[in-house]
């Protein structure tokens, strides 16, 4: 059997013993902690991303990502929670021989369990944008991909979507993909990875993830949001997040695709820069 059918068995083992399972701590003091609160399971599922594999003689180790969805129902309210976590597997030859959950630090679940379940429609929640924690996120992935995340070949808006997401951005509209602003484990919607959509996204919503748009540059804040029409046409093609301002308080921008860090907001030294480009400056609110 496979390194990852094995990962596959392993996961799909705990789901089945879901409320006795005692491998996975974290996973147990989670649903001790939903039921207890007064919740009741009503469906789990999970997704497996492998994202690195290292070998060496006969020894393997399997990086992977995992996102679990829990749909939970209290009185008449149903409710789905999400999170998505990293893990290692070691194998001698074909053999499993010890496995791991990774904290955000990367070190051994064992030493410290943590939780990114977040609620769905989360629109209806006071929201409050971290600009640190955008521009943090921003800084930390500006030239690697989160394995949370599914990475695309135009990997721009994918980029800009995970920051603002970092900053607490909430999402809403699944599973409706031309509506609202969100991400799935196995779908998500246009506004999310298409840059075109993320601008009238961002130029229309009222709940949720919402920005106001202004006339230059100059009057953005870190974290704020650069889209980009290279040919003028009415089709952007591109966004950028703010990190940074330079000495005269112009903006330097972080970006996926060419990937790109602390550069001018301009892009003028674009390969797919023109003279007839246009720009559209949104301020996140919250």
């Amino acid at each position: 059997m496979s390194h990852i059918n094995q990962l596959q068995r392993y996961w799909e083992g705990i789901m089945d013993r879901l409320t006795d399972q005692q491998e996975e701590a974290w996973l147990h003091h989670k649903v001790v902690g939903l039921e207890e609160r007064g919740k009741d399971i009503q469906r789990v599922t999970f997704h497996l991303q492998p994202y690195h594999r290292q070998s060496y003689d006969e020894s393997t180790i399997l990086y992977y990502g995992i996102g679990i969805s829990i749909l939970l129902k209290e009185g008449q309210h149903f409710y789905l929670e999400e999170g998505t976590y990293k893990g290692i597997v070691w194998f001698d030859g074909e053999k499993w021989v010890k496995h791991e959950m990774e904290t955000e630090t990367g070190s051994s679940e064992a030493e410290r369990v943590t939780s990114a379940f977040v609620e769905k429609d989360e629109f209806n929640r006071a929201f409050t944008y971290n600009r640190r924690e955008a521009v943090r996120y921003a800084e930390r992935w500006w030239n690697s991909y989160n394995p949370a995340y599914r990475h695309f070949d135009v990997d721009c808006t994918n980029y800009i979507s995970q920051c603002l997401r970092a900053g607490g951005a909430p999402m809403w509209g699944q599973p409706n993909r031309s509506k609202g602003w969100w991400y799935g484990s196995k779908t998500w919607s246009y506004s999310w990875a298409v840059a075109n959509s993320l601008r009238w996204y961002l130029s229309g919503s009222r709940k949720g993830l919402t920005a106001v748009e202004k006339s230059s540059a100059d009057q953005l804040s870190l974290g704020d949001v650069i889209c980009y029409d290279f040919e003028g046409d009415g089709r952007y093609n591109h966004n950028t997040i703010v990190v940074k301002k330079d000495a005269n308080g112009m903006p330097l921008v972080n970006a996926h695709t060419s990937n790109s860090r602390q550069r001018y907001w301009a892009y003028e030294d674009s390969t797919a820069y023109t003279p007839n480009i246009k720009y559209k400056f949104f301020h996140i609110d919250g």
